[in-house]
This record gives C-alpha cells, structure tokens and sequence, in this order.
C-alpha cells in the first residue's frame, strides 16, 4: 500500500500536499503516514535525550541573555530581540526557498498556503514575544519552569489535531506538571507580597502561561510541516512571516524603547548572542522533531529548567520558595 501511495504521490500536483487538513482521511491518505517509525530501543531514547539536550542549551543561553538584559541594563525590548532572530531566518531560509523551481518554489508555496503559515507564524513571534517580555516582571526561574505548561496545550492539540494517543501514565505526568504549575504561581505571588511586587509577578506568570501556550500551537505546526513536507520550506515561511509581523509590532508598540537603550559592547554582545541562540534552536528543532516528535521535544527540553535554575541562584542569586521543596519532599 505503501509503494502505491508512493507512486501516486509522484504524480500528484502543486496542490496535491495540502498541510493543516486534519481530518483522519487526510492523515491516512499521504506517504508520512506509511513512514516506519523508529522502534523504542535504548539507542533511539538516548538518542532523542542527547537531541534534547542540545535544544535545552539553547533555550537556556536565550533565557540567561534576557534575563542580563531586563535585569543588568534595563533592556526591555522582546520584539527587537525576536525580530533580529526572523531577519537570520529570512535571510537563510527564505533565500533558500526563492532559489527553488516548480511545486517546492517560494510562488508555489505562497500561492496555496500563505494563509496557513501566517498563522503559525502569529503565534510563533507571539510566544516569542510572551516569552521574553515576561523577564521584566519575573525571574528567570519562574519562566523557565512555568513553560512546561505548553506541554499539556501540546498533547491536547496532537490529541485532536494530530491524532496522536497516549497512555495514563501520559495523563499522570501532565497533572503532576500542572500541579507544579499551580506551585509555582503560588510561590511567586507569596515571594512577591513580600517584596511588594505581587501584581507585577502575577502578569509575567500569566505571559509565560499564554506564551506557552502559544508555543505549543507552533510546534503542532512545525511537527506536520516537518514531517509532511519539510523544515526548509517551515523556517522559511516562519523566517519571512515572523519577520513581517514582528516588524510591524516592533514599529507599533517598541519604537520608544529602542530609542531608551544605551548602546554598549555589553548590550551588543547580549543581543547577538541571543539572536544566535534563537537562530541555533529554530535550525535545529525541526531536525529534532522530524525524527521524535513535538511532544517528545518539549519532554527533553524540560532540562533546560535545570540548567536555568543553576543559571539564577549562581548568577543573578535568586531564591528558591520553599512551597517548591515541600512539593518534591510530597512526591518522594
């Protein structure tokens, strides 16, 4: 059956691998869905923890140059920093793209489904922007353990969009996640009684939350895109879409900011080096995905907490609530 979707697919026209129908027939109408997937043997989970921790470094070095920014020089332009991130995109992938012919060309691509990109790029440099604006109201701690929050969103969006199934202990892991999400909150909001910031700590949480969330609808995107067509065409169109919208919201909401910034070697390095990180997480994520999956992803990343946790009590010497001791003492 394989071999004759094979050879129908070889004929099918420019139109023929529409992308976001997600109807059962659809899914099991194309080639991907034939596509034998990697047994669960010890290779293949090391493998994918490795991938992980690639993308959790990564995640981390954005994390950690935010956090100098907001904190250290008051920089407080999360537009500019993702905007900077989709001009590399464009400027690799999309030209990539407009150097291709027929079916697989820039035209093509922006003729069938330009509607479709536009909406997964909206809520990419949405979470982007979710993301790094909340470093103004919180710390680095909080955000990156509050994230994890995208993973129930994105095993409720596979469930329904993707088809994807999972077991109970699948449900068991996302309600210890989202007790620990609950945890957390509560943990700002009292820190932030005490040092009188309580409102400001609840908005970045309530940022963190919608980014995440956001994410979450990105990364069902990036996983079909990936894996029914492929991750040049998903950063292309994410690098020319993300930067037309970031740029407007840039001009639209940031310009006053831009203008406040004292320019150093400092803040030029911070700037770059997150621009970097950005560039290496998005080039490397669909690669990721393509051989695990968007849930599989999210899973491994979860070190990247780790890491920023370190990152804060060492560099920026925060403190850990102790509602979050007393909740893994509960679990022992």
């Amino acid at each position: 059956n394989c071999l004759k979707i094979l050879a129908s697919n070889c004929s099918l026209p420019c139109g023929g691998l529409s992308w976001l129908h997600f109807p059962g027939a659809v899914l099991r109408s194309d080639l991907s869905f034939c596509v034998h997937k990697p047994p669960l043997t010890c290779r293949y989970v090391w493998k994918t923890v490795i991938l992980g921790q690639v993308l959790s470094l990564f995640i981390c070095g954005t994390a950690v140059t935010s956090q100098y920014l907001a904190e250290t020089f008051q920089v407080n332009t999360p537009m500019l920093q993702s905007f900077i991130n989709y001009c590399l995109l464009l400027l690799v992938y999309t030209t990539l793209l407009a150097f291709r012919t027929g079916c697989a060309g820039i035209w093509q691509i922006l003729k069938q489904r330009w509607w479709k990109y536009i909406i997964v790029g909206l809520a990419d440099v949405e979470a982007n922007y979710s993301m790094v604006k909340a470093y103004q109201y919180t710390n680095l701690t909080s955000v990156q353990l509050l994230d994890c929050f995208g993973i129930p969103v994105l095993m409720a969006l596979s469930w329904f969009l993707l088809r994807a199934r999972y077991r109970l202990i699948h449900f068991f892991a996302v309600a210890i996640c989202l007790l620990g999400v609950g945890t957390m909150v509560g943990a700002d909001i009292l820190a932030g009684r005490q040092e009188g910031e309580g409102s400001d700590v609840v908005i970045g949480d309530v940022l963190v939350l919608l980014g995440a969330s956001m994410y979450a609808i990105s990364n069902v995107g990036e996983e079909y895109i990936v894996k029914k067509l492929n991750r040049v065409e998903f950063l292309g169109m994410v690098g020319l879409f993300g930067t037309i919208i970031s740029g407007l919201q840039l001009a639209i909401v940031e310009h006053k900011e831009i203008m406040r910034i004292q320019w150093s070697w400092k803040v030029a390095l911070l700037f770059s080096a997150f621009a970097l990180c950005m560039f290496g997480l998005y080039s490397f994520m669909p690669v990721v995905i393509q051989v695990t999956s968007a849930t599989s992803v999210n899973l491994g990343i979860l070190t990247s907490d780790l890491y920023s946790l370190f990152f804060g009590l060492f560099l920026f010497h925060y403190k850990v609530s102790t509602l979050i001791p007393l909740l893994s003492h509960f679990f022992r």
